[in-house]
């Protein structure tokens, strides 16, 4: 039968709900897995990660994290036009908020009739900056950062950290300069829970296939990591 695909809503904490994306596993019930977007929206890329964790058996959700300032946005990275709009979204969101919508889904998908009650969270850039922040605030399993940005700002929650975390960080990330890699690294070395990976020579949005910075060699071992991880973390049963 294969991977399935649909569109939920998710009620929002304080009223409203907000659209996610699905992808479901041939194999139920599995664990969960909250795909955390990129600045440019639920786009084809976010749909395509889905699909990829799908197939390697988990339940896979990527909300809309933008529905409180415009509802079904959905950018790629190919013109300059899509930037600006982009940073522009990235200006307004309220990133509170935002967890409070990634805590949402998560109780949504840890009483999923199809969900085995695990929950874990992946994100790309704004998504990493998100995955941290889900670390360090809500109950969530497991968490998974690629390139998260302003981590550095935020070192102050690291306390909080009591599930396991694994960032992938690029060394030549034109969003997050060498120093605050390393207050980042120097802030979370000594907590047990926490897994840093740090890419030499690579840039940020290394694992977004078909953008300007792609690397299918970094990509290919972020993801062989993150899925290990997430599997060990959320007891994915591999028949």
């Amino acid at each position: 039968m294969g991977i399935t695909t649909e569109d939920i809503m998710i009620p929002a904490k304080g009223g409203g709900s907000f659209k996610a994306y699905v992808a479901m596993p041939e194999k139920l019930p599995a664990p969960t897995v909250v795909v955390i977007q990129e600045i440019f929206g639920i786009n084809q890329v976010m749909r395509d990660k889905c699909k990829w964790l799908a197939e390697e058996g988990y339940i896979a959700v990527c909300p809309d994290l933008f529905w409180r300032i415009e509802p079904g946005i959905e950018l790629t990275d190919k013109t300059e036009e899509e930037w600006q709009q982009a940073f522009d979204l990235f200006g307004k969101f309220n990133v509170d908020l935002g967890v409070e919508d990634l805590r949402a889904t998560e109780h949504t998908f840890k009483g999923h009739a199809h969900s085995t009650g695990r929950v874990g969270c992946l994100g790309y850039c704004l998504g990493g900056k998100l995955a941290y922040l889900m670390a360090t605030r809500t109950g969530v399993d497991a968490s998974v950062g690629y390139y998260g940005v302003g981590l550095n700002e935020l070192l102050d929650e690291a306390k909080n950290i009591s599930k396991p975390l694994m960032l992938h960080i690029a060394e030549e990330d034109g969003f997050v300069d060498k120093e605050a890699q390393a207050q980042i690294k120097e802030g979370l070395k000594d907590i047990p829970q926490v897994t840093m990976h740090s890419y030499p020579g690579l840039d940020h949005a290394f694992s977004r296939e078909g953008g300007q910075h792609y690397d299918a060699e970094g990509a290919k071992l972020a993801n062989e990591r993150s899925l290990q991880f997430l599997a060990n973390a959320l007891g994915l049963k591999k028949s």
